[in-house]
Protein backbone atom coordinates (compact mmCIF):
# COMPACT_ATOMS: atom_id res chain seq x y z
CA UNK A 1 0.00 0.00 0.00
CA UNK A 2 1.52 3.48 -1.00
CA UNK A 3 1.01 6.10 1.56
CA UNK A 4 -0.51 9.59 0.76
CA UNK A 5 1.35 12.75 0.55
CA UNK A 6 2.08 14.29 3.33
CA UNK A 7 -1.42 16.33 4.39
CA UNK A 8 -3.62 17.05 1.72
CA UNK A 9 19.26 6.33 -30.58
CA UNK A 10 17.11 6.15 -33.43
CA UNK A 11 14.14 9.00 -31.96
CA UNK A 12 17.26 11.05 -31.32
CA UNK A 13 15.59 14.66 -31.50
CA UNK A 14 12.86 13.57 -32.92
CA UNK A 15 11.84 11.65 -29.60
CA UNK A 16 10.97 15.33 -28.41
CA UNK A 17 9.93 18.64 -29.21
CA UNK A 18 10.08 22.24 -27.19
CA UNK A 19 6.26 22.63 -26.79
CA UNK A 20 6.02 27.19 -28.47
CA UNK A 21 3.45 28.12 -26.38
CA UNK A 22 3.74 32.06 -25.79
CA UNK A 23 6.07 33.02 -23.49
CA UNK A 24 5.15 33.72 -19.89
CA UNK A 25 4.58 37.24 -19.56
CA UNK A 26 6.23 38.58 -16.06
CA UNK A 27 6.28 41.74 -13.77
CA UNK A 28 9.06 44.07 -15.75
CA UNK A 29 11.73 43.94 -12.73
CA UNK A 30 15.13 45.97 -13.54
CA UNK A 31 17.86 43.42 -12.18
CA UNK A 32 20.48 45.01 -11.21
CA UNK A 33 22.24 44.61 -14.61
CA UNK A 34 19.41 46.33 -16.10
CA UNK A 35 19.34 49.26 -13.93
CA UNK A 36 23.20 49.97 -13.32
CA UNK A 37 24.58 48.54 -17.40
CA UNK A 38 28.54 49.69 -17.71
CA UNK A 39 29.12 50.44 -13.15
CA UNK A 40 27.00 46.71 -13.15
CA UNK A 41 29.48 45.11 -16.21
CA UNK A 42 32.92 46.81 -14.61
CA UNK A 43 32.23 45.65 -10.70
CA UNK A 44 31.85 42.42 -11.97
CA UNK A 45 34.28 41.47 -14.39
CA UNK A 46 36.77 43.13 -12.62
CA UNK A 47 35.48 41.26 -9.64
CA UNK A 48 35.97 44.45 -7.56
CA UNK A 49 33.96 41.91 -4.47
CA UNK A 50 35.12 38.54 -4.28
CA UNK A 51 31.61 37.51 -4.26
CA UNK A 52 30.09 38.20 -7.23
CA UNK A 53 26.75 38.49 -5.33
CA UNK A 54 27.73 41.17 -2.67
CA UNK A 55 27.35 44.00 -5.67
CA UNK A 56 23.55 42.66 -6.53
CA UNK A 57 22.87 42.67 -3.30
CA UNK A 58 23.74 46.23 -2.65
CA UNK A 59 20.99 48.99 -1.73
CA UNK A 60 21.39 52.32 -2.90
CA UNK A 61 22.39 55.12 -0.91
CA UNK A 62 20.80 57.74 -3.17
CA UNK A 63 19.23 57.56 -6.47
CA UNK A 64 20.78 55.01 -9.15
CA UNK A 65 20.14 57.69 -12.05
CA UNK A 66 22.64 60.30 -10.32
CA UNK A 67 25.14 57.35 -9.31
CA UNK A 68 25.02 56.77 -12.55
CA UNK A 69 25.74 59.90 -13.84
CA UNK A 70 28.93 60.57 -11.63
CA UNK A 71 30.22 57.11 -12.67
CA UNK A 72 30.19 58.16 -15.85
CA UNK A 73 31.37 61.41 -15.19
CA UNK A 74 34.50 60.40 -13.53
CA UNK A 75 35.77 58.53 -16.82
CA UNK A 76 38.30 55.69 -15.87
CA UNK A 77 38.94 54.45 -12.35
CA UNK A 78 41.76 51.45 -11.20
CA UNK A 79 39.85 48.53 -8.95
CA UNK A 80 40.65 50.70 -5.74
CA UNK A 81 38.50 53.62 -6.96
CA UNK A 82 36.12 51.52 -8.75
CA UNK A 83 35.40 49.74 -5.23
CA UNK A 84 35.87 53.35 -3.12
CA UNK A 85 33.23 54.43 -5.53
CA UNK A 86 30.92 51.27 -4.89
CA UNK A 87 31.44 51.51 -1.02
CA UNK A 88 30.46 55.53 -0.79
CA UNK A 89 27.00 55.10 -3.25
CA UNK A 90 25.74 51.49 -1.47
CA UNK A 91 25.84 49.55 1.58
CA UNK A 92 27.63 46.40 0.30
CA UNK A 93 26.82 43.05 2.95
CA UNK A 94 29.86 41.72 3.87
CA UNK A 95 30.90 38.80 2.54
CA UNK A 96 30.77 35.52 3.64
CA UNK A 97 34.01 33.64 4.63
CA UNK A 98 34.88 30.20 3.98
CA UNK A 99 33.68 28.31 6.95
CA UNK A 100 36.89 26.72 8.54
CA UNK A 101 36.26 23.52 10.13
CA UNK A 102 38.03 24.11 13.65
CA UNK A 103 36.82 22.32 16.36
CA UNK A 104 34.53 24.31 19.38
CA UNK A 105 32.45 22.92 21.77
CA UNK A 106 28.66 23.31 21.10
CA UNK A 107 26.74 25.72 23.54
CA UNK A 108 24.01 23.80 24.09
CA UNK A 109 22.11 19.87 22.54
CA UNK A 110 21.79 20.24 19.15
CA UNK A 111 17.90 20.14 19.26
CA UNK A 112 17.94 23.12 21.17
CA UNK A 113 20.60 25.13 18.66
CA UNK A 114 18.36 24.08 16.07
CA UNK A 115 15.74 25.91 18.02
CA UNK A 116 17.25 29.02 18.67
CA UNK A 117 18.15 29.62 14.91
CA UNK A 118 14.93 29.60 13.78
CA UNK A 119 14.02 33.48 15.45
CA UNK A 120 18.19 34.08 14.55
CA UNK A 121 17.47 32.90 10.47
CA UNK A 122 13.66 34.67 11.17
CA UNK A 123 13.24 38.51 8.85
CA UNK A 124 10.12 40.51 8.76
CA UNK A 125 8.07 41.30 5.64
CA UNK A 126 10.48 43.08 2.94
CA UNK A 127 9.28 46.25 1.81
CA UNK A 128 12.46 47.00 -0.94
CA UNK A 129 14.62 50.12 -1.08
CA UNK A 130 14.29 51.47 -4.10
CA UNK A 131 16.92 50.43 -6.60
CA UNK A 132 17.74 47.66 -4.79
CA UNK A 133 17.40 43.93 -5.86
CA UNK A 134 15.22 42.55 -3.22
CA UNK A 135 11.76 41.52 -3.87
CA UNK A 136 8.82 42.47 -2.02
CA UNK A 137 7.90 39.59 0.41
CA UNK A 138 4.30 39.59 2.42
CA UNK A 139 5.37 37.30 5.53
CA UNK A 140 7.97 36.68 8.09
CA UNK A 141 10.17 34.16 7.37
CA UNK A 142 13.30 31.73 7.31
CA UNK A 143 16.28 32.59 5.15
CA UNK A 144 18.97 29.88 4.91
CA UNK A 145 21.87 31.85 6.18
CA UNK A 146 25.32 32.84 5.13
CA UNK A 147 25.88 34.58 1.55
CA UNK A 148 21.80 33.67 1.33
CA UNK A 149 20.36 36.79 2.78
CA UNK A 150 16.82 36.60 1.17
CA UNK A 151 14.11 33.36 1.12
CA UNK A 152 14.33 30.97 -1.67
CA UNK A 153 12.19 28.63 -2.82
CA UNK A 154 12.78 25.13 -2.50
CA UNK A 155 14.82 25.54 0.31
CA UNK A 156 11.74 26.47 2.08
CA UNK A 157 9.63 23.16 2.11
CA UNK A 158 12.25 21.23 4.42
CA UNK A 159 13.28 24.62 6.57
CA UNK A 160 9.27 24.25 7.06
CA UNK A 161 9.48 20.25 7.78
CA UNK A 162 11.61 21.65 11.11
CA UNK A 163 9.41 24.92 12.14
CA UNK A 164 6.38 22.33 12.04
CA UNK A 165 8.04 20.13 14.71
CA UNK A 166 9.03 23.00 16.79
CA UNK A 167 5.62 24.52 16.42
CA UNK A 168 6.63 27.42 14.68
CA UNK A 169 2.88 27.83 12.54
CA UNK A 170 3.92 31.77 12.89
CA UNK A 171 6.66 31.17 10.15
CA UNK A 172 5.07 28.70 8.32
CA UNK A 173 2.15 31.19 7.87
CA UNK A 174 3.96 33.92 7.01
CA UNK A 175 6.05 31.99 4.26
CA UNK A 176 3.55 30.74 2.58
CA UNK A 177 1.88 34.04 2.52
CA UNK A 178 4.63 35.62 1.01
CA UNK A 179 5.21 32.72 -1.78
CA UNK A 180 1.58 33.31 -2.65
CA UNK A 181 2.22 36.74 -2.85
CA UNK A 182 4.79 36.52 -5.10
CA UNK A 183 2.78 34.64 -7.42
CA UNK A 184 0.38 36.81 -7.35
CA UNK A 185 2.34 39.81 -8.61
CA UNK A 186 5.03 37.45 -10.80
CA UNK A 187 2.67 34.69 -11.92
CA UNK A 188 5.32 32.35 -10.30
CA UNK A 189 7.50 32.09 -7.25
CA UNK A 190 10.91 33.34 -8.22
CA UNK A 191 14.38 31.51 -7.56
CA UNK A 192 14.28 33.74 -4.89
CA UNK A 193 13.66 36.87 -3.42
CA UNK A 194 15.52 39.08 -5.67
CA UNK A 195 14.86 40.67 -8.63
CA UNK A 196 18.02 38.99 -10.37
CA UNK A 197 15.71 35.49 -9.75
CA UNK A 198 13.00 36.85 -11.38
CA UNK A 199 13.60 35.07 -14.95
CA UNK A 200 13.58 31.24 -13.73
CA UNK A 201 11.70 29.40 -10.45
CA UNK A 202 13.09 26.37 -8.79
CA UNK A 203 11.53 23.12 -8.16
CA UNK A 204 7.66 23.51 -7.03
CA UNK A 205 7.05 22.77 -3.76
CA UNK A 206 4.65 25.46 -2.55
CA UNK A 207 1.67 22.89 -3.09
CA UNK A 208 3.58 20.75 -0.30
CA UNK A 209 4.17 23.86 1.73
CA UNK A 210 0.90 24.21 1.86
CA UNK A 211 0.26 20.70 2.81
CA UNK A 212 1.94 21.79 6.42
CA UNK A 213 -0.45 24.43 6.87
CA UNK A 214 -3.08 24.57 9.92
CA UNK A 215 -5.22 27.57 7.85
CA UNK A 216 -8.72 25.78 7.11
CA UNK A 217 -10.46 29.46 5.75
CA UNK A 218 -12.74 28.80 2.72
CA UNK A 219 -10.85 32.35 1.58
CA UNK A 220 -7.44 31.44 2.24
CA UNK A 221 -7.56 28.19 0.73
CA UNK A 222 -9.49 29.82 -2.33
CA UNK A 223 -6.69 31.90 -3.04
CA UNK A 224 -4.16 29.19 -2.37
CA UNK A 225 -5.96 27.48 -5.37
CA UNK A 226 -5.94 30.05 -7.48
CA UNK A 227 -2.11 30.61 -6.64
CA UNK A 228 -0.68 26.82 -7.08
CA UNK A 229 -3.05 27.20 -10.59
CA UNK A 230 -1.75 30.27 -11.67
CA UNK A 231 1.95 28.74 -11.42
CA UNK A 232 0.86 25.51 -12.94
CA UNK A 233 0.17 27.94 -15.72
CA UNK A 234 3.87 29.17 -15.27
CA UNK A 235 5.14 26.00 -15.91
CA UNK A 236 3.04 25.19 -18.86
CA UNK A 237 3.91 28.05 -21.25
CA UNK A 238 7.36 29.23 -22.97
CA UNK A 239 10.43 27.00 -23.14
CA UNK A 240 9.30 24.93 -19.87
CA UNK A 241 7.52 22.55 -21.77
CA UNK A 242 8.42 19.94 -23.91
CA UNK A 243 5.93 17.68 -26.54
CA UNK A 244 7.56 13.74 -26.09
CA UNK A 245 7.39 11.56 -29.71
CA UNK A 246 3.92 10.26 -28.22
CA UNK A 247 2.17 13.40 -27.63
CA UNK A 248 2.83 13.48 -23.92
CA UNK A 249 3.54 16.77 -22.30
CA UNK A 250 6.50 17.05 -19.90
CA UNK A 251 8.42 19.78 -18.73
CA UNK A 252 12.20 21.26 -18.49
CA UNK A 253 14.28 23.33 -16.61
CA UNK A 254 14.57 26.75 -18.26
CA UNK A 255 15.19 30.71 -17.65
CA UNK A 256 13.42 33.93 -19.61
CA UNK A 257 16.58 35.04 -20.04
CA UNK A 258 20.27 33.95 -22.07
CA UNK A 259 22.80 36.54 -20.34
CA UNK A 260 24.70 35.84 -17.81
CA UNK A 261 23.72 35.40 -14.26
CA UNK A 262 23.66 38.89 -12.34
CA UNK A 263 25.10 37.06 -9.45
CA UNK A 264 27.20 34.98 -11.03
CA UNK A 265 28.08 37.24 -14.10
CA UNK A 266 32.00 36.96 -14.69
CA UNK A 267 32.10 33.33 -13.82
CA UNK A 268 29.48 32.59 -16.64
CA UNK A 269 31.19 34.40 -18.76
CA UNK A 270 34.10 32.54 -18.31
CA UNK A 271 32.26 29.03 -18.32
CA UNK A 272 30.61 30.05 -21.66
CA UNK A 273 33.88 31.54 -23.13
CA UNK A 274 35.42 28.18 -22.91
CA UNK A 275 32.94 26.05 -24.08
CA UNK A 276 33.41 26.96 -27.88
CA UNK A 277 30.06 27.41 -28.08
CA UNK A 278 27.28 29.84 -28.40
CA UNK A 279 27.46 32.51 -25.87
CA UNK A 280 23.85 32.60 -25.55
CA UNK A 281 23.20 29.31 -25.46
CA UNK A 282 25.67 28.63 -22.31
CA UNK A 283 23.98 31.23 -20.60
CA UNK A 284 20.17 29.82 -20.74
CA UNK A 285 21.97 26.02 -19.92
CA UNK A 286 23.59 28.30 -16.47
CA UNK A 287 20.72 29.75 -15.72
CA UNK A 288 18.02 26.51 -16.37
CA UNK A 289 20.68 24.60 -14.09
CA UNK A 290 20.08 27.70 -11.64
CA UNK A 291 16.37 27.11 -11.71
CA UNK A 292 16.78 23.10 -10.93
CA UNK A 293 18.35 23.82 -7.83
CA UNK A 294 20.97 21.52 -8.48
CA UNK A 295 23.77 23.84 -9.48
CA UNK A 296 25.44 22.29 -10.70
CA UNK A 297 25.88 19.13 -10.74
CA UNK A 298 27.31 15.70 -13.58
CA UNK A 299 23.18 15.87 -14.45
CA UNK A 300 23.42 18.88 -16.39
CA UNK A 301 26.57 18.05 -17.81
CA UNK A 302 27.17 16.19 -21.33
CA UNK A 303 30.20 14.92 -21.06
CA UNK A 304 29.20 14.33 -17.12
CA UNK A 305 32.74 16.09 -16.23
CA UNK A 306 33.09 19.85 -17.31
CA UNK A 307 30.98 22.80 -16.50
CA UNK A 308 31.44 23.90 -19.95
CA UNK A 309 29.44 20.64 -21.39
CA UNK A 310 26.60 22.21 -19.49
CA UNK A 311 23.38 20.87 -21.26
CA UNK A 312 19.97 21.66 -19.11
CA UNK A 313 18.11 22.44 -21.27
CA UNK A 314 18.45 19.47 -23.36
CA UNK A 315 17.23 17.35 -20.72
CA UNK A 316 13.90 16.45 -19.42
CA UNK A 317 14.72 16.23 -15.59
CA UNK A 318 12.73 13.80 -13.70
CA UNK A 319 12.12 15.54 -10.35
CA UNK A 320 10.54 18.43 -11.87
CA UNK A 321 8.11 16.09 -13.68
CA UNK A 322 7.41 14.52 -10.81
CA UNK A 323 6.77 17.35 -8.55
CA UNK A 324 4.35 18.62 -11.43
CA UNK A 325 2.17 15.82 -11.20
CA UNK A 326 2.19 16.01 -7.09
CA UNK A 327 1.01 19.78 -7.73
CA UNK A 328 -1.68 18.35 -10.32
CA UNK A 329 -3.03 16.07 -8.11
CA UNK A 330 -2.83 18.46 -5.38
CA UNK A 331 -4.87 21.16 -7.20
CA UNK A 332 -7.29 18.74 -8.17
CA UNK A 333 -8.10 17.62 -4.69
CA UNK A 334 -8.44 20.80 -3.76
CA UNK A 335 -10.53 21.78 -6.57
CA UNK A 336 -12.93 19.36 -5.92
CA UNK A 337 -12.97 20.21 -1.54
CA UNK A 338 -13.61 24.15 -2.88
CA UNK A 339 -16.44 22.90 -5.29
CA UNK A 340 -14.87 23.89 -8.47
CA UNK A 341 -15.00 22.11 -11.98
CA UNK A 342 -11.26 22.35 -11.99
CA UNK A 343 -10.40 18.87 -10.23
CA UNK A 344 -11.33 16.67 -13.24
CA UNK A 345 -9.03 18.31 -15.85
CA UNK A 346 -5.91 18.30 -13.39
CA UNK A 347 -6.69 14.73 -12.75
CA UNK A 348 -6.23 14.06 -16.23
CA UNK A 349 -2.67 16.14 -16.72
CA UNK A 350 -1.53 14.11 -13.49
CA UNK A 351 -2.54 10.82 -15.17
CA UNK A 352 -1.30 11.66 -18.31
CA UNK A 353 2.06 13.22 -16.88
CA UNK A 354 2.50 9.78 -14.76
CA UNK A 355 2.41 7.94 -17.53
CA UNK A 356 4.52 9.86 -20.02
CA UNK A 357 7.17 9.61 -16.67
CA UNK A 358 6.73 5.91 -16.49
CA UNK A 359 6.90 5.99 -20.26
CA UNK A 360 10.13 8.16 -20.51
CA UNK A 361 12.05 8.40 -17.56
CA UNK A 362 12.58 4.68 -16.02
CA UNK A 363 15.85 2.34 -16.71
CA UNK A 364 14.33 -1.26 -16.40
CA UNK A 365 17.41 -2.32 -16.80
CA UNK A 366 19.20 -0.50 -14.17
CA UNK A 367 16.12 -0.02 -11.92
CA UNK A 368 16.19 3.65 -11.93
CA UNK A 369 14.76 7.11 -12.90
CA UNK A 370 16.79 9.22 -14.73
CA UNK A 371 16.58 12.65 -17.04
CA UNK A 372 15.71 11.76 -20.88
CA UNK A 373 18.18 13.56 -23.21
CA UNK A 374 16.68 15.06 -26.04
CA UNK A 375 19.85 14.66 -28.17
CA UNK A 376 20.66 11.43 -27.72
CA UNK A 377 16.40 9.94 -27.18
CA UNK A 378 17.93 7.95 -23.93
CA UNK A 379 18.27 8.65 -20.87
CA UNK A 380 21.46 10.30 -19.47
CA UNK A 381 23.78 8.00 -17.70
CA UNK A 382 24.91 7.89 -13.93
CA UNK A 383 22.84 7.16 -11.20
CA UNK A 384 21.67 9.99 -9.05
CA UNK A 385 19.26 10.97 -5.90
CA UNK A 386 16.91 12.28 -8.29
CA UNK A 387 15.78 8.66 -8.81
CA UNK A 388 13.92 8.81 -5.20
CA UNK A 389 11.56 11.45 -6.52
CA UNK A 390 8.89 9.55 -8.66
CA UNK A 391 8.30 7.89 -4.75
CA UNK A 392 8.20 11.00 -3.19
CA UNK A 393 5.35 12.61 -5.37
CA UNK A 394 3.77 8.63 -5.13
CA UNK A 395 3.46 8.18 -9.07
CA UNK A 396 5.73 4.95 -9.18
CA UNK A 397 3.96 1.60 -9.14
CA UNK A 398 4.72 -0.79 -6.28
CA UNK A 399 6.98 -2.98 -8.23
CA UNK A 400 9.13 0.18 -9.75
CA UNK A 401 9.25 1.17 -6.15
CA UNK A 402 10.55 -1.94 -5.11
CA UNK A 403 13.29 -1.71 -7.77
CA UNK A 404 13.99 1.93 -6.58
CA UNK A 405 14.63 0.63 -3.36
CA UNK A 406 16.93 -1.98 -4.07
CA UNK A 407 18.77 0.42 -6.19
CA UNK A 408 19.30 3.11 -3.39
CA UNK A 409 19.78 0.68 -0.87
CA UNK A 410 22.63 -0.52 -3.17
CA UNK A 411 24.25 1.74 -4.68
CA UNK A 412 23.48 5.73 -3.23
CA UNK A 413 23.48 5.31 0.98
CA UNK A 414 26.81 6.17 1.82
CA UNK A 415 28.26 5.85 5.37
CA UNK A 416 26.93 9.85 6.14
CA UNK A 417 23.83 9.68 4.32
CA UNK A 418 22.08 9.61 0.46
CA UNK A 419 24.83 10.01 -1.82
CA UNK A 420 24.24 13.01 -4.27
CA UNK A 421 25.26 10.77 -7.29
CA UNK A 422 28.08 8.61 -8.26
CA UNK A 423 30.78 10.90 -10.09
CA UNK A 424 33.05 13.59 -8.14
CA UNK A 425 33.14 16.22 -10.78
CA UNK A 426 34.26 19.14 -8.45
CA UNK A 427 30.59 20.29 -8.36
CA UNK A 428 28.80 20.79 -5.56
CA UNK A 429 25.80 18.77 -6.62
CA UNK A 430 27.67 15.78 -7.17
CA UNK A 431 29.82 13.01 -5.03
CA UNK A 432 30.93 13.07 -2.26
CA UNK A 433 28.44 15.67 -1.45
CA UNK A 434 24.85 14.84 0.89
CA UNK A 435 22.42 17.39 0.82
CA UNK A 436 19.63 17.77 2.96
CA UNK A 437 16.71 18.10 0.91
CA UNK A 438 17.76 14.54 -0.99
CA UNK A 439 17.74 13.06 2.67
CA UNK A 440 14.31 14.13 2.91
CA UNK A 441 12.96 13.21 -0.61
CA UNK A 442 14.63 9.97 -0.46
CA UNK A 443 13.40 8.79 2.98
CA UNK A 444 10.17 10.22 2.69
CA UNK A 445 9.88 8.63 -0.32
CA UNK A 446 11.02 4.99 0.48
CA UNK A 447 8.55 4.93 3.54
CA UNK A 448 5.60 5.60 1.79
CA UNK A 449 6.04 2.66 -0.02
CA UNK A 450 7.14 0.05 2.63
CA UNK A 451 10.51 0.37 2.76
CA UNK A 452 11.04 1.54 6.26
CA UNK A 453 14.65 -0.15 6.13
CA UNK A 454 16.65 1.89 3.76
CA UNK A 455 14.81 5.01 4.77
CA UNK A 456 15.82 4.80 8.29
CA UNK A 457 19.39 3.76 7.54
CA UNK A 458 19.41 7.31 5.25
CA UNK A 459 18.05 9.28 8.41
CA UNK A 460 20.22 7.58 11.38
CA UNK A 461 23.13 8.21 8.93
CA UNK A 462 22.18 11.73 8.25
CA UNK A 463 21.34 12.65 11.64
CA UNK A 464 24.67 11.32 13.00
CA UNK A 465 26.59 13.14 10.31
CA UNK A 466 25.04 16.49 11.14
CA UNK A 467 25.11 15.70 15.04
CA UNK A 468 28.99 14.97 14.36
CA UNK A 469 29.41 17.97 12.17
CA UNK A 470 27.82 20.06 15.30
CA UNK A 471 29.74 18.59 18.08
CA UNK A 472 33.11 19.51 16.69
CA UNK A 473 32.28 22.96 15.63
CA UNK A 474 29.18 24.22 16.83
CA UNK A 475 27.75 24.55 13.25
CA UNK A 476 25.03 23.31 10.97
CA UNK A 477 26.55 23.17 7.34
CA UNK A 478 24.38 23.34 3.83
CA UNK A 479 25.94 20.49 2.73
CA UNK A 480 28.29 17.11 4.13
CA UNK A 481 30.54 15.28 2.50
CA UNK A 482 28.76 12.04 3.25
CA UNK A 483 31.74 9.97 2.55
CA UNK A 484 34.52 10.99 4.72
CA UNK A 485 31.73 13.04 7.31
CA UNK A 486 33.19 16.15 7.25
CA UNK A 487 31.64 19.47 6.12
CA UNK A 488 31.03 19.31 1.83
CA UNK A 489 32.97 21.55 -0.44
CA UNK A 490 32.35 22.17 -4.42
CA UNK A 491 30.54 24.65 -6.27
CA UNK A 492 30.78 28.70 -6.93
CA UNK A 493 30.89 29.97 -3.49
CA UNK A 494 32.83 29.00 0.01
CA UNK A 495 30.55 25.92 2.63
CA UNK A 496 27.80 28.21 3.99
CA UNK A 497 26.36 27.61 7.48
CA UNK A 498 23.17 28.43 9.28
CA UNK A 499 21.53 26.72 7.46
CA UNK A 500 17.82 26.55 7.17
CA UNK A 501 16.80 23.07 5.22
CA UNK A 502 19.48 21.32 7.19
CA UNK A 503 17.92 22.53 9.75
CA UNK A 504 14.51 21.60 8.69
CA UNK A 505 15.63 18.19 8.00
CA UNK A 506 17.28 16.84 10.59
CA UNK A 507 15.12 18.03 13.08
CA UNK A 508 11.92 16.52 11.31
CA UNK A 509 14.09 13.78 11.00
CA UNK A 510 14.69 13.04 14.49
CA UNK A 511 11.12 13.18 15.14
CA UNK A 512 10.62 11.04 12.41
CA UNK A 513 12.53 8.15 13.30
CA UNK A 514 12.73 9.07 16.98
CA UNK A 515 16.55 9.74 16.96
CA UNK A 516 18.42 10.52 19.74
CA UNK A 517 19.78 13.88 19.58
Amino acid sequence: MIRPLLPLAALLLSACAVEQSPPVATASVATPADRYGDLFVAVQERRIFADGKSFVDAVPKRAPEAILGDWRARGAMDDAALRAFVLANFDVPGEAAAVVDQPARPARPMLQHIRALWDELARPPVVPVAGSSALAFDGAHVVPGGRFREIYYWDSFFTMLGLKEDGRDDLIEGMIDGFVGLVERHGHVPNGARSYYISRSQPPFLYAMMGLSKREEPEVLARRLDALIAEHRYWMAGGRVVAMADGAMLNRYWDDRDTPRDESWREDIETARASGRPEREVYRHLRAGAESGWDFSSRWLADGRTLASIDTTDMVPVDLNSLLYAMERDIAARCEALARDCARAFGKRADERRAGIERWLWSADEGRYGDFDRKTGRLRAGLTAATAYPLFARVASEKRAARVAETIDARLIAPGGLRTSLFETGEQWDAPNGWAPLQWIAADGLLAYGHDGPARRIAVAWVATVQRGYAGSGRLMEKYDVERLRPGGGGEYPLQDGFGWTNGVTRAMIARWGIGD
